[in-house]
């Protein structure tokens, strides 16, 4: 009878680790052409693209609104020139957009596989 209580308390416990673990984690997306990427600062600037897709616009309409990132603990795919669209994963440190992750999609455009 021990064991299966220890059992139980045990499964509920990992559970509970990994709902928490999880919610840990979540970032914002953004999606849009890179207007300037500074290797010195650690910044990409993009022109935001918004989620109205459509064939002319396979990647979003653009918002006319930049957004600076700071990349400096980024992981950076294939190398960000301006022109490329990008996708950004980030998250919001003491009102900076600290990117965690950096997708070049124009180059390594998923939707063609």
């Amino acid at each position: 009878m021990r064991k299966t209580n220890l059992a139980s308390c045990l499964m509920v416990i990992g559970i509970a680790v990994c709902l928490i673990a999880g919610a840990a984690v979540a970032a914002e997306v953004s999606q849009g052409k890179c207007i300037q990427f500074d290797q010195t600062s650690k910044q990409i600037t993009i022109e935001a693209y918004d989620i109205q897709f459509s064939s002319q616009f396979p990647y979003g309409q653009p918002s006319g609104e930049n957004e600076v990132f700071d990349v400096s603990g980024a992981a950076i795919g294939i190398h960000p020139e301006p022109g490329d669209i990008l996708r950004l994963a980030w998250v919001n440190k003491d009102g900076v957009k600290s990117a965690l992750k950096v997708m070049n999609v124009s180059k390594q455009d998923l939707r063609k596989k």
